[in-house]
């Protein structure tokens, strides 16, 4: 939600190894949605979440297209949790 920052810029260099905090540590692997299948997501997020409203530059309720025009200035990534058969680090 904050565009790009050091965060996605260390995810994109650890090759999108990461780790979720939250009730325990869980290694998790984030990969980059292409920007042509951001739009909906991002609308999606905003519907949802209030708090990230601000720093979105459309309102929740405009055209997907809208969000197609900003959709490349904002980072989304989709995370999963490792495969079993993946070795985790330590």
């Amino acid at each position: 939600m904050l565009g790009e920052c050091n965060w996605t810029k260390n995810l994109r260099a650890a090759g999108g190894r990461a780790a979720v905090i939250r009730r325990g540590r869980r290694p998790v692997i984030a990969t980059e949605v292409p920007v042509a299948q951001r739009a909906p997501i991002i609308k999606r997020y905003l519907e949802k979440v209030p708090g990230g409203r601000p720093h979105i530059p459309v309102d929740r309720r405009a055209p997907e297209a809208e969000f197609e025009r900003v959709a490349a200035d904002i980072p989304v990534f989709r995370v999963a949790g490792y495969p079993l058969s993946m070795p985790r680090e330590n």
